[in-house]
């Protein structure tokens, strides 16, 4: 039987582009982009209430965001991965026709991200990960690169093309790629992992997230009250509060009437605990 939750608006602010949550662990913040706004947030949770104490701004698009364990935060632009109060990119990552979009840090400590297509294009975008200055290619045939996430043990990578719909996993570091899934119903967009093993993936345009199996199998919905989840990450000091960003892009007045809480951050409590994040290693 498939277990249901609801979330729960925890704050305020609407993000154009809410994305990318990020448990920083050793300074108990959070930290999420607004890609649309250039932002990166930094805020303190509870399960009920998330507050923002500080916002970066930058220039552009602010794609992604990683933190070191030192506190350092890395951020994904539109082209460039880039250390905060470091006026050299660590990276040039960005081609014509495309922008950076969703990153994570590997259990080695190692920043991955992928790119998304600006136009009709198919089949043309990469997955990358970043190694000091070195970059490897791991994918170069998306269209939509999304959510990433490792499992319990490190041993698999699961990543997301958007517009196909597909949940892929390989064998990390250097294994082959395997279709495990496909989602029809919305677009499947970020994800998490639990401690189980478990991916709760948000899915674009239906208003919810999805805990499925490695296997595919629907074991759990959390509806959302914003149509445009974008991703989730489990945190708060027992890894036990899940924390959903959203989205108002594209969304005209009269679906935000229909859904005032568009754009806003949620929380809520499925009844399991997340995957410490592992700190990016400079």
């Amino acid at each position: 039987m498939t277990a249901r939750f609801v979330a729960r608006p925890a704050g305020d602010q609407a993000y154009a582009l809410g994305e990318g949550p990020v448990w920083d662990a050793e300074r108990q913040r959070l930290l999420w982009v607004d890609i649309l706004g250039g932002t990166v947030h930094a805020g303190t949770v509870s399960s009920e209430h998330i507050a923002v104490t500080e916002t970066f701004q930058f220039d552009d698009l602010a794609c992604a965001v990683a933190v070191s364990e030192a506190g350092d935060l890395l951020v994904a632009t539109r082209d460039d991965v880039v250390r905060v109060g470091r006026e050299t990119p660590l990276a040039r990552l960005g081609r014509a026709g495309s922008r950076l979009n969703d990153g994570a840090v590997d259990p080695q400590g190692r920043f991955v991200v992928g790119s998304m297509a600006l136009d009709e294009s198919r089949g043309t975008q990469r997955l990358v990960r970043l190694d000091g200055e070195t970059v490897t290619v791991l994918d170069d045939d998306l269209t939509l690169s999304n959510g990433l996430a490792w499992s319990p043990d490190g041993r698999t990578l699961y990543s997301i093309d958007s517009v196909p719909g597909v949940v892929y996993g390989r064998d990390y570091p250097d294994g082959v790629r395997r279709k495990l899934f496909g989602i029809s119903d919305g677009l499947p967009d970020g994800l998490t992992v639990d401690a189980l093993g478990n991916l709760w993936i948000a899915i674009w345009g239906r208003g919810r997230i999805e805990c499925r199996s490695p296997g595919g199998d629907l074991l759990a919905v959390v509806e959302v009250g914003a149509p445009q989840p974008t991703s989730c990450a489990f945190t708060g000091p027992g890894l036990d509060i899940l924390v959903i960003t959203t989205a108002t892009q594209d969304l005209g007045p009269a679906a935000l009437t229909r859904q005032p809480a568009s754009g806003r951050l949620f929380t809520a409590d499925v009844g399991t605990k997340g995957l410490r994040t592992p700190y990016w290693i400079p």
